[in-house]
């Protein structure tokens, strides 16, 4: 859970400004595996809760942490609560479009990891999702970009629509999934949602 700051290349596809706008604690949207998450910084307590209200989605929920790799995942999870065959199966997924739910380390936000005592975390194979994570050093929060009772966006335009011209939107096409990723328990394998 670093403090960073990041070195911000001019270009077109919306990057610059969402690195920008994750620096400055906004909510930005931007193409997973599926469907345009929205996303933030999940140490800034101030964006999760812009998120959350955005969202219409109550805190103890607990949010999904997307990341360019398990390192980047590390400073949130409790990495000695998984057995070798656990960490085995996890990283076989991944990257990829399955979210586990680790336990999370004792210093983990509540804003975060809601009512539980573990955090849902994904490494993404979507190319832009991974440029996002590496260029902003740590992983984002993720949740799928709709307000509630409306289908997720999975266009630029969709975004647009339901949460206005002022959001940053890391411009791209979602991957092929149909489905959002499927979540399972990373100590039981119990599977929470189908993918």
């Amino acid at each position: 859970m670093s403090n960073n700051k990041v070195s911000i290349k001019k270009n077109n596809d919306g990057l610059a400004e969402v690195l920008r706008a994750l620096q400055q604690e906004e909510v930005i949207a931007y193409p997973t595996e599926a469907v345009f998450g929205l996303g933030c910084d999940p140490d800034s307590e101030k964006a999760v809760n812009a998120l959350l209200a955005l969202k219409q989605r109550p805190w103890q929920k607990g949010l999904i942490l997307i990341a360019a790799s398990y390192e980047q995942l590390k400073p949130y999870v409790d990495d000695s609560a998984l057995s070798d065959l656990q960490r085995e199966t996890i990283f076989s997924c991944w990257p990829g479009p399955v979210t586990w739910v680790i336990p999370a380390r004792a210093d983990t936000p509540r804003w975060l990891t809601g009512n539980f005592d573990s955090l849902a975390v994904r490494v993404s194979d979507h190319p832009l999702v991974q440029q996002l994570c590496l260029q902003y050093g740590k992983p984002v929060v993720s949740t799928s970009a709709n307000l509630s009772g409306l289908e997720p966006c999975r266009t630029e335009e969709e975004v647009r629509i339901q949460f206005g011209p002022s959001l940053p939107v890391l411009l791209g096409k979602v991957g092929g999934r149909l489905n959002p990723s499927e979540i399972r328990d990373a100590l039981t394998g119990k599977q929470f949602r189908q993918g």
